[in-house]
């Protein structure tokens, strides 16, 4: 026997295509025992079913969601706080029986394709450039777009949180132990290692916007108690990995006097200078105060302090707005609330006891 379709089916029944049709795809438009007859005679002849591609193109479904990163998909799946994302998303594409495609694009056209390709319903766009050519692909499918990050245009649905706001309350936590000389880690494409002043040219210099926002929550916060903006030192990893954190931590360490207080763009990089003082000898919370930002399990188990982020709970909201958007659209911009969790990783600078 050739190749087994619907019609094979239909002629060894002798019943219409469409009634073979609708055992697989409208089962209540039969009765159970003509279904089973159908799926019965399906069986014995090979039939695995419809084509899920055909099937996709005939109902104008795809049945699944698409995630978008600017790294590599290994990178992403090692990151505490994406899989945690992850894990959300996950939750609510399985509540909603669709499944879920994971795609990267790094610069220029690499992974462009994979975008234009991908059979999917909608994307979510986790932590990309505001510019990027993978989000004007997506548009020109007119396929709908959920974001990680808060985006200005009116009729963008997001599951953000208020990064300005995370990053002001990090500051404000330093400051209002009595830091005053503090310095800044954060990754972007500026030279490694780089160190001069966190200004507004330094803050524009960055593609995405969750970033621009909590380097300029730092600078609002620190200048919004009165203290010289010059003096707020800014120090470029290399990458949002534990070694740059490390490394922006050590080169930090070169300088005199050195900062009392470190605010890091993300808990990852603030790991990474916790063990350049490690290996300095300095301890976290007393010569030297870091902060992070997002609360991943690391962060508890090494006493870092941080702004805690709901990871999980961005992941399913982001996915609950692809997957049953709110009428109102207002309801779709939805910020997550964000808190300070101080740990042992911050204490008064030395020679100040906030006690006496």
């Amino acid at each position: 026997m050739g190749r087994v379709t619907l019609q094979t089916i239909a002629e060894e029944l002798g019943v219409s295509r469409t009634t073979v049709s609708n055992a697989y795809s409208r089962p209540n438009q039969l009765t159970p025992a003509l279904r089973e007859r159908i799926l019965e005679t399906a069986a014995r002849l090979g039939y695995g079913g419809p084509d899920a591609a055909a099937r996709t193109l005939r109902k104008g479904q795809a049945g699944a969601i698409g995630l978008l990163f600017t790294e590599p998909l290994g990178f992403v799946l090692s990151d505490e706080f994406a899989v945690s994302f992850l894990h959300g998303v996950a939750e609510t594409a399985e509540e909603h029986h669709v499944g879920v495609v994971l795609t990267s694009v790094q610069g220029g056209d690499k992974g462009l394709d994979t975008v234009k390709n991908a059979v999917v319903d909608g994307f979510c766009i986790y932590c990309c450039a505001d510019d990027t050519r993978a989000t004007d692909v997506i548009r020109q499918r007119n396929l709908p777009i959920v974001h990680t990050y808060q985006v200005s245009d009116a009729d963008a649905s997001y599951a953000a949180i208020d990064d300005h706001q995370a990053a002001a309350a990090a500051a404000q936590h330093l400051l209002d132990l009595g830091h005053d000389r503090i310095a800044v880690i954060a990754d972007c494409g500026l030279p490694p290692g780089h160190l001069g002043p966190l200004d507004r040219a330094a803050i524009e210099a960055y593609p995405e916007s969750d970033s621009r926002s909590r380097l300029a929550g730092y600078l609002d916060a620190y200048t919004a108690a009165g203290l010289d903006p010059q003096a707020l030192q800014f120090v470029y990893a290399s990458s949002n990995t534990m070694g740059a954190g490390n490394a922006a931590m050590a080169h930090l360490l070169e300088q005199m006097p050195w900062p009392t207080g470190v605010l890091a763009g993300t808990d990852v990089l603030a790991l990474g200078a916790l063990t350049a003082l490690d290996v300095h000898g300095l301890t976290p919370g007393r010569e030297i105060s870091v902060v992070g930002l997002d609360d991943i399990p690391r962060a508890s188990q090494a006493g870092l302090t941080t702004i805690r982020q709901p990871g999980r709970q961005k992941g399913r909201t982001a996915a609950s707005l692809l997957l049953d958007p709110p009428a109102d659209p207002d309801e779709r911009r939805v910020v997550l609330p964000t808190e300070l969790v101080a740990r042992e990783s911050t204490g008064p600078p030395p020679g100040l006891d906030l006690r006496s």
